[in-house]
């Protein structure tokens, strides 16, 4: 069972099928690009997204949630904690990792902060909830303002096959 968490101006239920097509489109955006590396992502790929969004809620307890707006219900894009095992390191890979994108009408209000913190509020209350992390591009100062609001610290610097990586965590609370 999926909650429902909400907040003054978004709501945080599960993804739904419906909601596909925003999915979609929230991932195909070619501005992502600029923070993501491995983005634009291709509508095939979002569908399998969404279906390992699902795999993971029923075989740990926790994942990606919708981020709808409380007023009008419009989608506005994705957060969530979730495993992915990245081969980044033990210190990172063993702990649920959080991660958040908005699309380009939801970007710069405040948002993502507001969602990452219900979320991890949530979190911190269930049993598996405990250590986090997350990663982001070394120059995203928006997602690292995000991250910092919500407890994150520095662990380390990284790189990936798409550059450098800034490696944060979180302990409960």
């Amino acid at each position: 069972m999926i909650p429902v968490l909400t907040g003054e101006r978004v709501l945080l239920r599960g993804l739904d099928w419906a909601d596909f097509e925003d999915f979609a489109t929230l991932w195909g955006d070619p501005a992502l690009k600029r923070f993501l590396p491995f983005a634009p992502v291709a509508r095939d790929e979002c569908w399998v997204r969404m279906n390992r969004i699902a795999w993971h809620w029923a075989h740990y307890g926790f994942g990606n949630f919708a981020v709808v707006a409380r007023e009008d219900g419009a989608f506005l894009g994705q957060i969530g904690l979730f495993h992915v095992m990245r081969g980044i390191g033990e210190d990172f890979d063993a702990a649920p990792e959080a991660g958040w994108v908005l699309n380009a009408a939801a970007r710069g209000r405040g948002l993502a902060s507001e969602a990452a913190e219900i979320v991890h509020r949530w979190f911190d209350s269930q049993r598996f909830g405990g250590r986090t992390v997350c990663m982001m591009d070394v120059d995203h100062a928006g997602s690292i303002r995000v991250a910092e609001k919500c407890g994150y610290r520095l662990l380390r610097l990284d790189e990936d096959e798409w550059g450098p990586l800034q490696l944060m965590e979180r302990v409960r609370g």
